[in-house]
């Protein structure tokens, strides 16, 4: 059981995780052209203060997490993390994956000396909302979106 940086391979089974309940099937696709996913990996992957996880149980990938690092003014210059894309398979629900996947991300933020990691979940989204307050996170803030 391990958290590890995903790979380029790794790329249809996050995007797989990411399609796998009402929301995610709206916005995601596994048919067809894969090339914006690659894209966007490629991106992540050469930016220093982006990372894509997985977690691998039994050399299968049955979790994933992306890990931003934001500069910012606030507090004395400090830097915030912000964690998205937060998934475990469907199948694999219920086991821990998703507590031990987060507190590696929570130990990742602490080492970089971030003074906070934040997280956005849709609104319909109450079991993850249960999951991340029993987490300790806070619901703080009210975040607001425009799509362009």
């Amino acid at each position: 059981m391990a958290l590890r940086e995903a790979r380029r391979d790794d790329v249809r089974r996050i995007v797989a995780m990411l399609a796998d309940d009402e929301l995610g099937q709206s916005r995601e696709t596994l048919s067809g052209d894969m090339a914006g996913y690659y894209a966007a990996f490629d991106v992540i992957a050469a930016d220093p203060n982006n990372a894509l996880y997985v977690w691998e149980e039994d050399g299968e990938v049955v979790g994933c997490a992306q890990l931003i690092f934001l500069p910012g003014l606030s507090y004395q210059g400090a830097w915030s993390a912000q964690v998205e894309g937060v998934r475990v398979d469907s199948s694999r629900r219920g086991r821990k994956i998703g507590e031990k996947l987060m507190a590696a991300i929570i130990e990742k933020s602490r080492t970089r000396g971030c003074h906070r990691l934040q997280l956005k979940s849709n609104n319909q989204r109450l079991a993850a909302h249960r999951f991340y307050q029993r987490l300790g996170f806070d619901k703080s803030h009210v975040g607001m979106k425009l799509d362009l």
